[in-house]
């Protein structure tokens, strides 16, 4: 199968679209497919990911204003080019937004079925940023799945939040979790008494640092005697949060096994974005081992089983996610239980297993293409 990813986001880029995007192409090839992947040119100085398991086609872009850390694609050539020179069977539309628009418009006029994977709440970005136009975001998403083949929703809220909003055709598929690398015999204590040099508890946060994230939520659980909170990741929102958050150590952006080794040396894992599509964090710290706290809202939901791997908390409430850490801080047994049923419960969730699960998907969708133009 010839497969044209069409991406939003990818490495060097670090965040849930780009990984999955990557996983996406690597598992492709992995089982004979011939994708290729379209996406937005690095910002200047930064080398793409020299791991890409295909060939890779970048599309000039620019930082988003005031979100330099996140590139928009200009509009080129090069993606409809693509198309027709790889002889695309398939587009996958990896959180279709600007890029993605013009590649479903492409594949549109070339007749090239496109599956389109739901990855980003613009709803809830634009009440973040703007204080308004859910609606409108609304809109742009109905307009841009429902000319899809298909859409995939990586989780149960996501998958109702589309059908609500009147987008058709819409079917889940979650992510899947590199266990091998996310493991809970990574634990370092060197670097454990590094971050908490009096032995304190550490509970650590791994993601963007941007408004939609409510990272600032952890403010009361720094204020907890013997624990120490460490934030991982980078974003516009790091200064502010450097002054909001005393006494918290920020490691900024982590990767590959030096990201799974800080995980696995936390001892609870604390999420505060009420806005996660899937929450592929979530995941990598079940797989570590660790207890999780996170809000009652979107993909959360479907990974996190309240009193059994972790405690689902009100969304955007600082003191029940102050609670919450200190219940478990003051009760080792707990952590580690909740901690043992997470590694568990994602043991099989593989990318090997979600992928063979997307390429069901466009086989289906190949299918029903070709019984569309035999009747």
């Amino acid at each position: 199968m010839r497969v044209v990813i069409v991406t939003e986001s990818f490495p060097p880029d670090v965040n849930g679209v780009a990984h999955c995007a990557l996983q996406t192409a690597r598992h492709l090839v992995d089982r004979g497919h011939a994708p290729v992947v379209v996406a937005p040119a690095p910002a200047p100085g930064h080398k793409p990911d020299a791991f890409a398991p295909c060939p890779v086609v970048h599309v000039p872009s620019l930082p988003l204003p005031g979100y330099p850390q996140v590139r928009v694609a200009l509009p080129s050539r090069r993606l409809a080019a693509t198309l027709v020179e790889h002889r695309a069977d398939v587009v996958h539309l990896a959180s279709p937004f600007v890029l993605g628009v013009r590649g479903m418009a492409a594949a549109a006029r070339l007749g090239i079925p496109a599956v389109a994977v739901y990855q980003t709440d613009l709803a809830g970005y634009a009440r973040t940023y703007m204080g308004a136009g859910e609606a409108a975001a609304w809109r742009r998403i109905r307009s841009v799945h429902g000319a899809a083949d298909l859409t995939l929703a990586p989780s149960s809220a996501a998958l109702h939040d589309l059908a609500t909003h009147g987008v058709p055709r819409v079917e889940l598929w979650p992510r899947g979790v590199d266990t091998e690398r996310f493991r809970p015999d990574r634990r370092d204590q060197a670097l454990r008494r590094e971050l908490a040099p009096k032995g304190e508890l550490i509970v650590g946060y791994v993601g963007r640092l941007a408004p939609e994230k409510q990272v600032e939520l952890l403010a009361g659980v720094c204020g907890l005697e013997g624990v120490r909170v460490v934030i991982v990741g980078d974003g516009p929102s790091r200064p502010g949060l450097e002054q909001g958050l005393p006494g918290a150590v920020f490691l900024g952006r982590r990767t590959g096994d030096d990201l799974a080794r800080v995980f696995a040396s936390f001892d609870v894992f604390a999420h505060t974005g009420p806005f996660e599509t899937f929450c592929q964090t979530v995941q990598e710290a079940m797989a570590s081992g660790l207890p999780v706290v996170a809000p009652a809202a979107g993909g959360p939901l479907d990974l996190v089983a309240h009193g059994h791997t972790g405690l689902l908390v009100p969304p955007r409430d600082a003191t029940a996610v102050r609670d919450a850490v200190r219940s478990l801080a003051a009760d080792p047994g707990l952590r580690t239980a909740f901690g043992a049923a997470g590694r568990a419960t994602v043991e099989g969730r593989t990318w090997a297993a979600v992928g063979d699960r997307l390429i069901g998907h466009y086989t289906k969708v190949l299918a029903g293409r070709r019984t569309a133009v035999a009747a």
